[in-house]
């Protein structure tokens, strides 16, 4: 029997994170979870699809919208279940058999603990408001998200969005979502060269913002200004 899991990562100019990303799946691989690793690239101009390659995993480009980067990966994936990682983020150690038990158990999507590699108190204030807000059914796509196939396209799939394609997926998965024993360890350096306030207090902008309405395209330009 194949093994369950596709894993797609969408990527722009990850070469630095991604082998740190790509280390911490292997335990994974090893226990006979993960059957194919797929990276959507928006056109890096850095090693990042050599190294994909590099591990084993299949590379396809994409345009720079990460809903659309998401929704080719899934569209592409063999496994029954997908699981869904940034390039910057490392599920920690014991995660393979957190993610075993569930599959054996669950049909639900479930997100992962969200902690950050950096940033002392207020780096675990921030996670400590990403996992509360998660409980609450809005998990962001730094933390990962695993989830049945069959669920995946009764919802709809990813949208073509370049921004907030995490919370459409949320609302769209709304009372089949839930939490992991497992922790997604993601960087704060974005965190860390901006201020945990300033980009903590632009990012919860933003997301009041799309739910007032504002579509996304216009959040993006202002976002990636």
């Amino acid at each position: 029997m194949p093994a369950p899991i596709s894993i797609i990562i969408p990527t722009l100019n990850a070469a630095e994170a991604l082998p740190r990303c790509l280390e911490a799946l292997m335990e994974g691989l090893e226990a006979g979870l993960v059957r194919e690793l797929i990276v959507v690239d928006a056109g890096s101009r850095d090693a990042t699809g050599a190294i994909a390659q590099a591990w084993g995993g299949e590379v396809l480009a994409a345009g720079a919208s990460r809903g659309a980067q998401l929704a080719q990966g899934c569209a592409a994936a063999r496994g029954d279940w997908l699981l869904v990682l940034h390039a910057d983020t490392c599920l920690a150690p014991g995660w393979g058999d957190v993610v075993r038990q569930h599959i054996k158990e669950s049909d639900r999507a479930g997100w992962f603990r969200l902690c950050f590699d950096r940033g002392g108190l207020p780096a675990a204030m921030f996670a400590g408001w990403a996992n509360l807000r998660s409980r609450l059914g809005l998990p962001y796509g730094d933390q990962g998200l695993l989830l049945p196939r069959r669920l995946y396209e009764r919802v709809g799939g990813y949208p073509d969005m370049p921004l907030m394609e995490d919370v459409k997926m949320a609302r769209r998965l709304k009372g089949h979502l839930v939490g992991l024993r497992a922790t997604a360890v993601t960087s704060g350096a974005k965190y860390a060269a901006q201020g945990w306030f300033v980009r903590g207090r632009r990012n919860l902008w933003t997301l009041a913002r799309y739910i007032a309405g504002v579509d996304a395209e216009t959040l993006a330009r202002r976002y990636h200004r």
